[in-house]
Formats: structure tokens, sequence, C-alpha cells
């Protein structure tokens, strides 16, 4: 492909990441099929078992099917996204079939299971994987295909991309498994340290960022079918902010830290940052691809520039695509967005 151009007028990290919230994308009606995947009791014990749901998007070509991506939205979003979902329509043009998931918490699946998500919700993404690797085979007997199975794919936007690197990370020695839990990764924009992301968030520049990332977690949380402590509702207020919690390391301190099991935020942080495993793997992974731009005001590009520069010969599975534009999940080029053609491109060559 061709190195990414910006497109006027969307110059700069803060318009390529703002572009679809300025100008409405043109996507038709939402006819994915809805599919019920049960999860257990987060580990804590903060939230019982529950179903996710998910929407399957069939390939939109009558040829042969590429395979089966499982694609994750990141903080604050859900299916239902216009970046998530254009990505899918990519792929689906591209001959792919698609699930989008909406992690526990996000719209439309609020009321099926309690609790909210993190940057490493195991737990949860375990049952899903297993559910898609069975659609993968439903699909390909459907479409009469010699394999027994679809290959199984991830791609993850933002955070989703953490959550699916954590999932391959968790399960990568599992004597049991007997193959990556995915057989190919692709990651948009997504944190690799926590901690340095949450410190970017708070930068004054980034305040509008903040207030309505804390806006869509507050108001996801406060939505809770099982409802919330009486510490997390003097702690969180209302949607606007009237409780003590002001900053996104304010709420994981508050709500995910807790509700995941870790001792406090910094632990989950730790925890739950793929970065220092990623520079200790070389084997076991499904090759994976991160994308990054280094104007992203939300995730500092610092963590991926530091895996592209040391990453040991022995981690061929790991290719780093390093932008000097695009933003947050942005990538918006002169034939449409330009980080939707690298994901298809890319699965499309891992595939074939």
């Amino acid at each position: 492909m061709n190195p990414f151009e910006q497109r006027l007028p969307w110059l700069g990290g803060d318009l390529q990441t703002l572009r679809d919230t300025f100008r409405a994308v043109d996507l038709p009606a939402d006819s994915g099929e809805e599919i019920l995947i049960d999860v257990p009791a987060m580990p804590s014990g903060a939230a019982g078992a529950g179903q996710l749901l998910a929407m399957l998007d069939r390939p939109a070509t009558q040829q042969s099917t590429s395979g089966l991506v499982v694609l994750l939205h990141g903080l604050g979003g859900s299916s239902r996204r216009e970046g998530l979902r254009r990505m899918a329509i990519t792929l689906q043009q591209a001959g792919f079939a698609v699930l989008r998931l909406n992690l526990r918490g996000a719209d439309p699946g609020r009321h099926l299971a309690a609790g909210t998500y993190a940057a490493e919700c195991n737990s949860d993404l375990g049952p899903v994987l297993r559910r898609a690797r069975q659609l993968a085979q439903q699909l390909a007997r459907e479409a009469g295909d010699e394999k027994p199975a679809l290959p199984l794919l991830g791609a993850g936007i933002s955070l989703g991309g953490t959550m699916l690197l954590n999932a391959c990370l968790e399960t990568r020695h599992a004597p049991a498994a007997g193959q990556p839990v995915l057989d190919g990764l692709v990651c948009t924009s997504s944190p690799l340290d926590l901690a340095a992301c949450s410190d970017s968030i708070e930068r004054p520049r980034n305040t509008v960022y903040k207030k309505w990332l804390l806006q869509r977690l507050v108001r996801q949380t406060l939505a809770d079918p099982a409802g919330v402590t009486p510490r997390e509702q003097q702690l969180l207020g209302g949607v606007d902010g009237q409780g003590s919690v002001a900053s996104i390391r304010a709420f994981d301190a508050a709500i995910t830290a807790p509700r995941w099991g870790y001792r406090d935020v910094d632990a989950y942080y730790s925890g739950a940052s793929p970065l220092a495993a990623l520079h200790a793997s070389s084997t076991g992974l499904p090759p994976t691809l991160i994308v990054q731009a280094l104007d992203d005001p939300w995730v500092p590009a610092a963590a991926a520039q530091g895996l592209a520069d040391h990453k040991a010969p022995s981690s061929d599975w790991l290719e780093v695509l390093m932008t000097n534009h695009g933003g947050h999940n942005g990538f918006h080029g002169r034939y449409g967005c330009w980080g939707d053609q690298v994901v298809v491109s890319w699965l499309s060559q891992l595939v074939a």
C-alpha cells in the first residue's frame, strides 16, 4: 500500500481523531445477526454471570469467505460506533465475516451483563473466542469449504486491541491450547502502556477528550443492571461529573481496578499493560500487526516505537507500522480510511 497521506481539511492528529465526530459517516442500516455469548462472573465477584451481545456480519461477496474477524471497540465504544462499523463493512466487502462484540457494560447489550470491562478481561474474552471458533467452523460448513474451519482473526480498535493482545498473551503457553487463540491480529491505535496513556489524557490539551470519555464511562457504569454500591455512587456522582472522579485514572481507581480484582490502580495499569510481555515473547503468539500514528493525541507512540526499534530477530510474528500522521484511529486519507484498508490488506495477505 502507499504510505498514509492526510486528506484536507483533516490535517493534524486532532482533526484526524475527530473527523467522524464533525462529519457523519454514511453507513447502511445495521443488518448484523445477534449472537448471545455466555460469560462467567467477574473474577473479583463484583458481577455475576451474564451474556455479551455480538453482531455477526456475513461477507458481502458470494465467493469463498476469507475468514472470521472478531472486531472489538475501544473505551466508551460499542458495536454501533461509526468507525468500527466502517471497518466491519470494509472487511465484509473484502470477503470476510465479522463478529462485532459489545464488551461487558457497552450498549446495546448493557442489560445482559452486570459490571464493566477492562483492558484485561480474559474471563470474558475466553468464551467469546471459543464461540467464535465454533462460528468459524459453522461458516465453513455453510459455504461448503474444504477446510474444517475458517481462519479466526482479530482486529481491535484502541483499547479493543489491548484486550485481544492480553487474551493472546495469556493463552500462548497453555499446554492444551494446541494453537494460538487467534490466527492473526491487527491492533489500531492500541494502548500498550496504560499508565502512559492515562498521563497523556490528563494533559491540559486533552481536557475535551477526557470529559467526553469520562461521561461515557460514568454513564455505562451507572446503567449497570445490578446497580452500583453506595461508595461507587458517591464517587461517580452523575453523568455530568458531579462526583469526585475527575480523571480516567480516578475512574480506574474507583471502578475498574477493584471490580477486576487488582490491589490498586497502579497494579491494574501494570498487570493489564501488554508492553513488557510483548518485548519478552517470541513464540506462541499469532502474527500481529500494530498500527500507530506519531501524532496520536491519546496514545503515546513511544511504546509502539520502542517495539519497532528493539524487536528481537526471533519476533518475526510481530510487525509495527508507524505513520507520521493519523491521530487516534483516524487515518482519513485521500481514498477513504487508510487504516481500514491496512487492516483488510494485511489480513488478506495473511490468510492467502
